[in-house]
């Protein structure tokens, strides 16, 4: 007997023709996040994924913090495992451990419990219930001073029936969702704010690869706020593995587009602007859709007149994560993921430096479209000079 970790994925065991590509997607990453501690092996272990240490128990205490926040991943089974196949031998391991795990609970060693069997080898001569109550009459022998409970129990003896076997009472859950990259990439237009940050967590959550770009507007902001930026950026990468911020100067498009377009139209033109940028760098990226931190409503910028008067700027695809959401509700994912304390940070970003006091709510998207094809050549330019003026940085 020794200690692993069983590591739970959930919606990619309901894959069928592509559900080993997920797994393979998934274990890399594991694997990937593992490199550096001596001994660790991981496998499949028939709809599981095995964490042990090749020379005994394993040091779950240093393993779980690397691949806590990987994406795909359900939960985390503090576990022991058995070579033991004799019934017999079950109820003694069992008991065993069942003993041990309620000298480090409070609260239970006088209430309930139950056991409940996974029989994934269906091989084995017992059915799961007659596993289960066996173990629990050894465990009852014992002298273990709890009640039979098999509906609400305060404690719950988890035996899973497998090429080996395995006994847990703890578990965790995990971050859930798809393997980081397994659905393609997309380019996220992240901000100093609270949305954007965690739009890109929440796609990047489904499995999509994020490029960040950060549009910057020396001197009308500080350098802080790009620094703001870039930690962002290392928050989100603690969930994918790493993360590419690409840097793009944009003050003179602000400074163009202030003075050509009407105050309470200049927000639209320049979200334009940044979806054209967004798109070209989409196309380089070999990226398949963008990602914004819109939320319909939240501000004039926001409004399904708005968004349908920005949107046909972009070339691709535009993701938006948090559109039915309402402003706690992603606050509270910020603070959830980290990001927040780095946003709440009073370093404004180039959009809050130049809206306007009464922006339009309401633009006639053929009429933005309209405007902007008197010096779409120019900004095309400068759109082209800004991209290639712009910096990448790895984190």
């Amino acid at each position: 007997m020794k200690t692993v970790l069983l590591v739970k994925y959930g919606e990619i065991s309901l894959r069928k023709g592509n559900r080993a590509f997920f797994e393979h997607r998934l274990l890399d990453a594991i694997r990937h996040n593992l490199k550096g501690l001596g001994g660790i092996r991981v496998m499949r272990e028939q709809g599981r994924f095995l964490v042990e240490s090749v020379e005994g128990d394993l040091d779950v205490g240093a393993v779980l913090p690397r691949i806590r926040h990987i994406f795909g991943i359900a939960g985390f089974c503090h576990a022991v495992k058995t070579g033991e196949r004799d019934i017999k031998g079950l109820c003694a391991v069992g008991v065993e451990f069942f003993v041990k795990q309620l000298n480090t609970l409070n609260g239970v060693k006088h209430g309930t419990f139950r056991v409940e069997t996974k029989r994934s080898d269906k091989n084995y001569p017992m059915t799961s219930t007659a596993i289960s109550a066996a173990i629990g009459e050894a465990v009852l022998d014992a002298g273990v001073e709890l009640a039979v409970d098999l509906y609400k129990p305060d404690i719950t003896l988890w035996v899973e029936i497998r090429n080996d076997v395995y006994f847990y009472v703890n578990s965790e859950s995990g971050e859930g969702g798809l393997p980081y990259g397994a659905s393609g990439k997309g380019v996220l237009l992240l901000s100093g704010g609270f949305d954007s940050p965690v739009a890109g967590y929440l796609t990047a959550r489904r499995g999509v690869e994020i490029v960040a770009v950060y549009f910057h507007s020396p001197p009308f902001v500080s350098e802080r706020a790009q620094d703001k930026v870039m930690d962002l950026t290392r928050q989100l990468a603690k969930y994918t593995g790493g993360a590419t911020l690409c840097v793009v100067p944009f003050t003179d498009i602000q400074v163009f587009l202030k003075e050509n377009v009407s105050e309470v139209k200049l927000t639209i033109f320049l979200k334009r602007a940044m979806l054209h940028i967004a798109s070209r760098l989409a196309e380089k990226e070999k990226a398949l859709c963008l990602v914004t931190g819109d939320s319909i409503g939240q501000v004039a910028s926001q409004t399904i007149h708005s968004l349908a008067a920005m949107e046909t700027a972009a070339a691709f695809p535009v993701l938006r994560p948090l559109a039915a959401m309402d402003k706690q509700s992603i606050i509270d994912i910020a603070k959830k993921i980290g990001t927040y304390d780095i946003s709440v940070r009073p370093y404004e970003d180039c959009c809050t430096v130049f809206v306007a006091k009464h922006p339009e709510n309401k633009p006639n998207k053929a009429a933005i479209e309209k405007i902007e094809t008197r010096f779409a050549d120019e900004l095309a330019a400068m759109v082209d000079t800004a991209l290639n003026a712009a910096e990448f940085h790895k984190v």
